[in-house]
């Protein structure tokens, strides 16, 4: 839980939280602020209250009030915590009720549409600190990235609002509202997308790939875990992040562009063209052999990854692989001039975990030119990187046309598919992401 060390200090004792939208984040929010001391009023839709009563019915320091007028009129501090895509609607409808002199922000993943209802909506009397917690609800804020925008506000509201969030025991990185959707573009966009192509790609051949001798080892193992950890998360976390966030939209297009392309290479055995482009990107983004970017200590050990496998007892040594999904995600970073090290002070343990096995598959004496050798030689995994490219093409039009229906059904189409298998193998990528976190 919180770091309930953190106590409340002087003068604030009196200090209420509001906290409006009570899903995943918003309750993990309530549970670790409202045990580290402070007074928390919240709310969710009026058809939750009675749940959320009983939900927090032994929490002394949590009241739930039943709409977001009644959180804005009694809190000092005020988080909507509520879907990217709503954000404008219901800072329109409770903004009005605002304390005087309250401090205002938001939980959103893409602060554009989020910054953009304060200033139309808020009165001005009212200061402005966004945040983002750089993790899901479900993962120990201790040690993680936490993003503050101070966009506007007094110093003293700032302190006020980095007081309040100490509990949580995260890194606070200070970021422009603009920073943050490059950098959240940059790290969570693309790597979302490349999961949710794999998703998409397993389910179109309706094979659970842990259940067969193809996707084997510690990149497969990686692969596999965080697909299924997104698609048993809820569709708007993902869609928000991609659809409104202007940046985004570019880097899920070059994903696309760089899927095809890659694919075609392989498809047209282009043999000198493939390994050209490819050690050309490897050059861009990790640096030249001698001289690279990376560490002199890799991100991930091998040996770590490879004890979280779905696959049974037996299953045998892994098949080569091509890994299209990687060399396309290196290609894209490359295209867009992005050098993932960059962003490692506000990166996800997702994203941390997908840039590790790019690096372990480029930096790996001789993995690279197998998986090249593979994508040219070997049509095994030919079906799967089509319906990969389809997937990933997919995902980017749907983007592109900010087609929030289209993408919720084509998340549930395919997160019905992998359903009944959520619950072992979300445990599974939580042990994987706390395993990583910790060789850290």
């Amino acid at each position: 839980m919180a770091d309930t060390s953190s106590v409340v200090p002087p003068g604030m004792e009196d200090f209420t939280v509001g906290l409006i939208g009570m899903g995943d984040m918003g309750k993990m929010y309530a549970r670790r602020l409202s045990a580290a001391g402070w007074r928390i009023m919240a709310c969710d839709r009026e058809e939750k209250f009675d749940d959320l009563v009983k939900e927090f019915s032994g929490n002394n320091n949590v009241q739930i009030l039943r709409n977001g007028h009644l959180v804005s009129r009694a809190s000092n501090y005020i988080i909507y915590s509520v879907e990217a895509s709503a954000i404008g609607k219901v800072v329109a409808q409770f903004a009005p009720s605002t304390r005087l002199g309250a401090i205002v922000g938001g939980q959103t993943s893409c602060k554009d549409p989020e910054v953009r209802a304060f200033e139309e909506h808020l009165p001005s009397d009212v200061d402005i600190v966004s945040c983002h917690s750089l993790h899901g609800p479900n993962l120990d804020p201790r040690g993680q990235p936490l993003v503050l925008i101070q966009h506007r506000a007094s110093t003293a509201s700032f302190a006020k609002v980095e007081t309040v969030l100490r509990c949580l025991g995260s890194k606070h990185v200070y970021l422009s509202a603009r920073e943050h959707d490059r950098i959240t573009a940059d790290t969570q966009a693309v790597t979302h997308a490349a999961f949710l192509s794999m998703g998409k790609a397993w389910h179109a051949t309706t094979q659970f790939p842990w259940e067969g001798a193809r996707y084997v080892g510690g990149i497969e193992n990686v692969k596999i875990n965080l697909m299924l950890r997104i698609y048993a998360q809820k569709w708007h976390v993902y869609a928000g992040l991609a659809i409104l966030n202007p940046e985004a939209h570019k880097q899920i297009a070059q994903f696309a562009r760089s899927t095809t392309d890659l694919y075609t290479l392989m498809l047209e055995g282009r043999r000198s063209e493939l390994r050209a482009r490819v050690y050309a990107a490897k050059e861009k983004v990790f640096g030249a052999e001698h001289s690279p970017k990376w560490a002199s200590r890799p991100l991930l050990r091998g040996d770590v990854l490879d004890r979280f496998s779905l696959a049974p007892p037996g299953a045998g040594p892994a098949l080569p692989n091509n890994h299209l999904s990687l060399l396309a995600m290196v290609d894209c970073w490359s295209a867009m001039d992005i050098v993932p090290y960059d962003h490692m002070i506000c990166s996800t343990p997702l994203f941390r975990l997908w840039l590790g096995v790019a690096e372990h598959l480029f930096r790996t004496p001789g993995l690279l030119d197998e998986a090249l050798r593979v994508g040219i030689e070997d049509d095994t995994f030919r079906r799967d990187d089509l319906q990969f490219t389809i997937a990933a093409c997919g995902w980017a039009e749907c983007v592109g046309l900010r087609q929030f229906e289209t993408w919720r059904e084509r998340f549930a189409v395919t997160q019905r598919f992998f359903e009944p298998r959520f619950k072992g193998a979300v445990e599974v990528g939580n042990e994987m992401i706390r395993a990583v976190l910790e060789s850290d």
